[in-house]
């Protein structure tokens, strides 16, 4: 059990910061993102050259330290001592909240262990960015960042995702997105789906539609920029190739789960299978 005062009382600890950067326009960068970037003793950076523009766009002097997927592993245990000794540090990413697609949160718990306050800057986010403008349900929604890259391992991803009602947020590569989109059609089917590029830029860009309309709008106007995919979960209908995976009684089962009445699902199995109506209602009624 541990509690965090992250304002109140004194500490000889340092503070970790984790200060959200903008997506794209500079304009998002926060009055107190700012501040705490010129406060700290060091910035922990996954790209030093990024941003290090973003510093110089802000007038902030702090050094920085370099802190990525690469030299995590080797730089936590000095960060840790820097903060035990009394220095404050922010961490941040290329882009939007730090420990989404970085080694930050393996300094956190690191952190956390210490007894060393962390303390997040709230700012851009992609993922909720897109998200509240897709049109697509905000809520439930589950992020996964990045998807696998090898076809079977996606559609193995997709396979064991398929049933869940939440909507899903995933990040991709413009180079992906179709291929990506192409396995989600053959394992998802045909949902509701919202592919956003350049998100907060100049052509930042919402494509919204079926699965199939986007994929055909894609193979006509490729896709640049940094991008992200927005797919409605699922809706409780199971698609008619589904349901042939089934056996009968857990056909009529799911067809009433569905909203058809028991009469209605027992008469629709037994006509798109072939069976005896009486035979397959006594079954389901065990009469």
């Amino acid at each position: 059990m541990q509690v965090q005062k992250s304002f109140k009382g004194v500490t000889a600890r340092g503070s970790l910061y984790l200060v959200a950067t903008p997506i794209g326009n500079l304009q998002d960068m926060t009055f107190r993102a700012v501040a705490i970037l010129k406060s700290v003793d060091f910035i922990c950076a996954e790209d030093t050259r990024n941003t290090g523009l973003l510093l110089k766009h802000f007038d902030i002097e702090t050094k920085q330290i370099s802190f990525h997927e690469h030299n995590a592993y080797d730089r936590i245990p000095n960060l840790i001592d820097m903060l035990l000794a009394g220095q404050s540090l922010a961490q941040v990413s290329d882009a939007g909240l730090p420990s989404i697609s970085d080694p930050g949160h393996d300094l956190v718990r690191a952190a956390i262990q210490a007894d060393i306050p962390v303390v997040a800057t709230p700012g851009a986010s992609a993922g909720i960015t897109a998200l509240i403008a897709s049109g697509i349900a905000p809520q439930p929604h589950i992020f996964y960042g990045f998807l696998p890259r090898k076809a079977g391992q996606q559609k193995e991803f997709f396979d064991s995702k398929k049933a869940y009602p939440e909507s899903q947020i995933f990040y991709e590569s413009p180079y992906r997105v179709a291929d990506t989109l192409e396995n989600m059609l053959a394992v998802y089917g045909d949902r509701q789906v919202v592919v956003v590029r350049e998100l907060t830029k100049l052509y930042e860009e919402y494509q919204r539609g079926l699965i199939s309309e986007v994929l055909d709008y894609i193979t006509d106007n490729p896709l640049k920029g940094e991008c992200l995919i927005i797919v409605s979960g699922f809706d409780g209908q199971v698609r008619d190739e589904d349901l042939e995976n089934l056996d009968p009684l857990e056909q009529v089962e799911q067809l009433i789960k569905d909203g058809n009445k028991p009469n209605q699902a027992i008469k629709k199995v037994a006509k798109d299978l072939g069976l005896n109506r009486q035979e397959l209602y006594n079954a389901y009624h065990e009469v």
